[in-house]
């Protein structure tokens, strides 16, 4: 026993030796490359387990030819060891400077390209979560290009909505400054009519900003839907009248709803307006509301003849307005050249999602036969 304690006490002061200074050579080489620090740590490794064999060795008085015979044992198995470790390096650093090159192609246009080299778990690993942000920047890096050319179409519609009716306000002012309008109270029944569709367009662009700056302040309450599509119905009803549209909403179960009534009868009111405005006349627009697991779908269907495949994904943006067959009619009995029906900005379906959203709803759109259905799906009330 007592032969072990020493035997077990010169082989620790051999490995401690050897571990202090490899600890210090680590300490030195912290910030080198990890290929040397993985040799150090080999080196400090042998020369621990050489020391103390050495030291055992030396205590126990071997002879010249078993003393020999250890160190050639020690010897062999130090160099495969220093060996390994300085493959197992490069093989590291190969795998990190692969997966160096591959990192600068994060975000560019062509996407992450992956090392084509088998790298580590780790570094795989990292090559993954490399891959997963360079697929997130161009996802946002595309989102930030669809805002941006929504924002310049808006801005370019806005600009044309604007410059209209004001070159008819002029006109028609300069007329009756003039005294050659025929028939002044005419011409002040078209200024009152323009200057109320500038105000519903600068109502909408205002709406707008505050429901994309989150300012949208909502005063929920627990209401039906059946209450919410009577009201939108009744507000509709003149338009579609004048526009010789039916409105149906047979279909609408009284399913409670926690929402503000105002928001969602804007809502309702901002579809409504619009299906009428591109249903042909005699054709029908069809108000509906059903209950699906936890939340109610509100749809509002109309006869616009459907909306190209292309364009489905892009009725909710900001500035759209779609094509020849959603193009607002001209209500009838409207005179001048600056009258044409709705501003048609494409702000309407922009602020019904941003609402719906504002509710943790969601919109969507889809064709059906003869026109298409825009659906808003709430959260149904708990209870």
């Amino acid at each position: 026993m007592k032969d072990l304690l020493l035997i077990a006490l010169f082989a620790g002061l051999g490995a401690t030796g050897a571990g202090l200074l490899g600890w210090l050579a680590v300490r030195l080489l912290r910030r080198r490359s990890m290929a040397l620090s993985l040799f150090c740590v080999a080196v400090v490794t042998v020369l621990a387990v050489t020391s103390g064999t050495f030291a055992v060795a030396q205590a126990m008085f071997l002879s010249g030819h078993d003393l020999g015979v250890v160190i050639t044992v020690l010897g062999m198995a130090s160099v495969v060891s220093l060996l390994t470790a300085a493959l197992l390096g490069r093989q590291v650093v190969a795998g990190s400077r692969a997966l160096t090159a591959a990192a600068r192609t994060v975000g560019s246009d062509t996407g992450f390209t992956a090392p084509d080299r088998p790298l580590g778990l780790e570094l795989a690993q990292l090559s993954e979560e490399l891959a997963a942000t360079s697929a997130r920047l161009a996802e946002s890096r595309a989102r930030t290009r669809a805002l941006d050319a929504s924002r310049r179409e808006l801005i370019a519609w806005i600009s044309h909505d604007l410059r209209t009716p004001l070159a008819g306000l002029r006109a028609m002012a300069e007329a009756l400054e003039d005294g050659v309008a025929d028939r002044p109270e005419q011409y002040l029944r078209r200024i009152r009519a323009e200057v109320e569709r500038l105000t519903g367009m600068v109502d909408d662009l205002f709406e707008l900003s505050r429901i994309q700056a989150g300012a949208l302040s909502l005063s929920l309450s627990r209401v039906s839907v059946y209450d919410l599509v009577d009201d939108a119905l009744a507000g509709a009803h003149p338009l579609a009248r004048q526009r010789g549209v039916r409105l149906e909403g047979g279909q609408v179960a009284a399913e409670p709803v926690e929402v503000d009534s105002r928001e969602i009868t804007r809502v309702l009111g901002n579809l409504l307006v619009n299906a009428i405005r591109s249903t042909p006349e005699d054709g029908v627009v069809a108000v509906s509301a059903r209950r699906e697991v936890d939340e109610v779908v509100l749809s509002v269907t109309d006869g616009c003849g459907g909306i190209p495949e292309q364009d489905l994904a892009r009725v909710f943006e900001t500035g759209w307005r779609g094509s020849a067959a959603r193009t607002p009619r001209r209500d009838p009995g409207e005179g001048g050249d600056s009258g044409a029906g709705d501003s048609g900005a494409g702000l309407g379906l922009a602020i019904v999602r941003g609402i719906v959203e504002a509710h943790a709803g969601r919109a969507r759109v889809h064709n059906v036969t003869g026109g298409c259905c825009f659906e808003i799906a709430l959260p149904a009330a708990r209870g």
